[in-house]
């Protein structure tokens, strides 16, 4: 049975820096994050379509290479960023300095304490699953680059590896990092995570 690759790209650095941005902050990417993107796939190809995230920090790259390789480009709603309710925007120094027994409870925790209004781990796993197994069906047989976030890649990893929402944020995913997964049609594989391709051949 013909297998479909996946090669999920997470966005290089946003204007302004690190910062927790879901879906509720959309900065686009700075100068240091689009040369980091164009570092990324500078060695790499052969996809046959291209699936992004409706942030522009996903999607002003996807558009840019898309027509730099004449790769048709989907924008998918369900690849934006988990929701992070009350932190979206704010920094890691903000939280631990007015919020702190509140983001160590997160991060012993993530899935039972959320930031308030934050989108729930299992929504966020089912859609971005939902992403993933449709694209399985659609695109058999393809190689498919998935621009999208570091919590997409973290879900996406999840679903594949069947690894609970409780671990997730235990994978580090670096900006404009890959992580490759492969589906033949009944059950899927990771092949790679976080890997920089132009550091690591």
């Amino acid at each position: 049975m013909s297998q479909t690759l996946f090669d999920y790209l997470r966005h290089g650095e946003p204007e302004g820096g690190s910062k927790y941005r879901g879906h509720g902050v959309d900065d686009p990417l700075s100068d240091n994050g689009w040369a980091q993107m164009r570092a990324t796939v500078a060695t790499l190809g052969g996809w046959t379509g291209i699936l992004s995230s409706p942030l522009q920090r996903c999607s002003a790259f996807a558009s840019w290479l898309g027509e730099e390789r004449g790769i048709p480009v989907q924008v998918l709603e369900d690849l934006r960023e988990v929701g992070f309710g009350s932190w979206e925007g704010a920094t890691r120094a903000q939280l631990l300095a007015t919020r702190a027994d509140e983001y160590h409870a997160f991060y012993a925790d993530p899935v039972n304490n959320r930031p308030a209004g934050a989108e729930t781990l299992q929504d966020f796993g089912a859609r971005t699953a939902r992403v993933f197994e449709q694209a399985a069906r659609e695109h058999r047989g393809g190689h498919l680059l998935v621009v999208a976030h570091a919590g997409v890649i973290r879900a996406t990893l999840g679903h594949v590896t069947q690894a609970p929402p409780f671990n997730w944020y235990r994978a580090v995913v670096d900006n404009a990092a890959i992580s490759r997964f492969a589906h033949d049609g009944q059950r899927s594989k990771l092949i790679a995570h976080n890997w920089l391709p132009h550091l690591n051949p």
